[in-house]
C-alpha cells in the first residue's frame, strides 16, 4: 500500500485525495519506464499527427458538439496537458481491495498513475462511493487508453460502463469558455 492506512481509514480533515506517487515518485512526467513499455508517445513529443480523429458521424456520442471537442484536443496539444483518467466509482465495502490492486499495476508500471478519495474526501465532497481514477499519460494513444480499461477490467473486475476524461477538460479560468460543456463533470471522451 502506499500507506499503513486504506482509504477509507483516512478521515483527517484536508486530506480528500490518497496519491501513488509515494511509489512512483513525482511528478508523473518522470516515470520513464512506462513510455517505452507501452509505446506511449510522451506529451511533449506529441505533434498535430498526433490529434486524436472526432468521429463527426457519431457527435451524439460526444461530450459537445465535434469542432469543440476537436479544439479541446487542439488546446491539449498546445499546453502539452494529455493526461487523462479513468474514473471508477466504488463503495467503502470494495475500494481498498481495488485500490491495493490498482497501486501494485503502478508500482509494476502497468498503469501510469492513480489516486482514491479518501474517508474524509467523500464527506468533504457529499459522495457516498470512493472516486479511483486510473491515469494515461496521453489520451492521443487511444491503443493505451483502451489498454489500460482491458486491464481494469480483466485484472480488476471493473466490468461495469466508466467514463474517460481528458484533463485538458479541467483547465480553470481563461480556458473555460473556449471548453465549454466539457468543463462540465459530467463530460467524458470515451465511454467503455
Amino acid at each position: 500500500m502506499v500507506t499503513d492506512r486504506a482509504p477509507t481509514e483516512i478521515d483527517e480533515a484536508g486530506r480528500h485525495w490518497l496519491r501513488v506517487k509515494g511509489v512512483t515518485g513525482f511528478p508523473r512526467e518522470a516515470r520513464d519506464g512506462y513510455f517505452p513499455r507501452h509505446g506511449v508517445t510522451r506529451p511533449a513529443a506529441t505533434t498535430e499527427a498526433d490529434l486524436p480523429a472526432v468521429d463527426r458521424g457519431r457527435e451524439d456520442a460526444l461530450p459537445a458538439d465535434a469542432e469543440t471537442v476537436a479544439d479541446a484536443d487542439r488546446l491539449a496539444l498546445e499546453t502539452t496537458y494529455l493526461s487523462g483518467k479513468w474514473l471508477i466509482e466504488r463503495p467503502p465495502e470494495t475500494v481498498d481491495e481495488l485500490w491495493e490492486g490498482v497501486v501494485d499495476d503502478v508500482a509494476a508500471e502497468r498503469f501510469w498513475d492513480a489516486k482514491v478519495t479518501t474517508l474524509a474526501g467523500c464527506e468533504a465532497f457529499g459522495e457516498t462511493d470512493h472516486a479511483v481514477l486510473v491515469f494515461t499519460p496521453n489520451y492521443f494513444d487511444r491503443e493505451d487508453v483502451d489498454r489500460v480499461r482491458r486491464r481494469l477490467r480483466e485484472a480488476h473486475g471493473v466490468t461495469e460502463a466508466i467514463r474517460y476524461r481528458p484533463d485538458v477538460y479541467t483547465l480553470d479560468g481563461a480556458h473555460e469558455e473556449r471548453l465549454g460543456g466539457l468543463t462540465d463533470s459530467a463530460a467524458s471522451r470515451f465511454r467503455a
